[in-house]
């Protein structure tokens, strides 16, 4: 019987990984692109922590993320503590807490990371960069066109044009299902029909709702055709009064931007369970990864607030490539003032710490794409 072999020290857990040159510079370039769309319309940054004590973390929305919380003991002060599953939540208590008497609309930004108990089928990752905006304290369709609006500018910045925005109503189904006294079991299999898509079976089990649920559910889609069922199925109470919001936020979407493609899905009902309003879902032409998720929820004590998370990791995999920082290598004793102006022009320089007998090869050793050659000051490209 042989000894068991030592770990790999490079194994991670599942869901995690490394992220090596040059993608992780070439995330941070992303991220730091994306906030600088979000300074320019006001959006000013804030950091919270990566860990609270879980009864602040968990409270108010918080709690729609609770089973995707690591939880831990904090030793020094003997109280649980939660790692931040999604970062919206801690942007509400800095606004309700730290922040209560600040000017409304209040907008904040924010980027960094979070981890989560587990991935899902396409999106195994359990570590997520986020880059988010949050507009606190207004109630209206120009406040949740706002945030797609940017969202979609800063999206451009990093070179993707081709985005859809998916519209969706997390409370109207709820709403019309609480209207017609559906509960139980009956209200737990026509909810399954419909995140199914199940035409026929909602037609089955949705009772006096069939007709109305049928024809909102083959609207999903661009959204003039959505937003004419809607109109027409004439809704009651609070599925009425989401319905015309809907609408009014893509007519302020559309009156700046026309070319925005955007669809709706009236039925949709999937997301964090705190979103109250218009929610919002990021793709890529021709691609089912979410590039963001946003909406409209509760803040603090009953704030109105609406926001947009951005995912880079997803970003990044479907945007155009991003140029790499052109590496020049520098040889021992070179000018500094020469050198200095080469970064200036946004190259990085790889000094050599010893003389070396063929730069051209220490250059290509060090992965470098140009050489500096001190006697011309010139930059020669490497071949090969």
């Amino acid at each position: 019987m042989t000894d068991d072999l030592p770990p790999n020290p490079a194994l991670l857990p599942a869901g995690l990984r490394d992220l090596l040159p040059p993608g992780a510079e070439t995330e941070a370039s992303a991220v730091e692109a994306l906030m600088t769309v979000f300074a320019a319309h006001g959006y000013q940054r804030v950091k919270p922590p990566l860990m609270e004590f879980e009864d602040s973390l968990l409270a108010g929305s918080g709690t729609a993320v609770a089973d995707q919380t690591f939880r831990l003991m904090d030793p020094d002060s003997q109280r649980m503590m939660g790692l931040r599953a999604d970062t919206t939540p801690q942007i509400g208590r800095i606004a309700a807490t730290r922040l209560a008497g600040a000017p409304r609309p209040l907008r904040l930004s924010y980027a960094g990371q979070c981890l989560r108990v587990r991935g899902s089928q396409l999106a195994p990752d359990r570590q997520v960069a986020q880059a988010g905006i949050e507009l606190i304290g207004h109630d209206s369709p120009e406040a949740d066109a706002e945030t797609v609006l940017v969202a979609a500018e800063a999206l451009a910045s990093v070179g993707l044009t081709r985005v859809s925005f998916d519209l969706t109503l997390p409370m109207l189904v709820p709403s019309l299902l609480d209207d017609a006294g559906i509960t139980g079991s009956d209200r737990i299999v026509l909810a399954r029909a419909l995140d199914r898509k199940d035409a026929a079976a909602v037609a089955r089990h949705g009772g006096t709702l069939a007709p109305v649920l049928t024809d909102l559910l083959l609207a999903a889609g661009a959204a003039d055709g959505a937003l004419a069922a809607l109109a027409e199925a004439k809704l009651p109470n609070m599925a009425g009064i989401l319905a015309r919001r809907v609408a009014d936020t893509v007519a302020a979407i559309r009156a700046a931007v026309p070319a925005l493609r955007l669809t709706v899905d009236p039925v949709e009902f999937r997301g964090f369970r705190y979103e109250t309003g218009v929610s919002v879902t990021v793709y890529a032409l021709g691609r089912h990864e979410e590039l963001g998720r946003g909406g409209r929820y509760v803040c603090g004590d009953g704030e109105p607030a609406t926001g947009l998370t951005l995912y880079p990791d997803a970003i990044l995999r479907v945007a155009p490539a991003r140029q790499a920082r052109p590496r020049v290598f520098v040889p021992f004793g070179a000018d500094r003032a020469t050198v200095a102006g080469l970064r200036a022009d946004g190259f990085a320089t790889v000094a050599a710490l010893v003389h070396a007998d063929d730069e051209t090869a220490e250059a290509k050793r060090m992965d470098c794409t140009h050489i500096l050659r001190a006697a011309k000051a010139a930059l020669l490209h490497i071949e090969g």
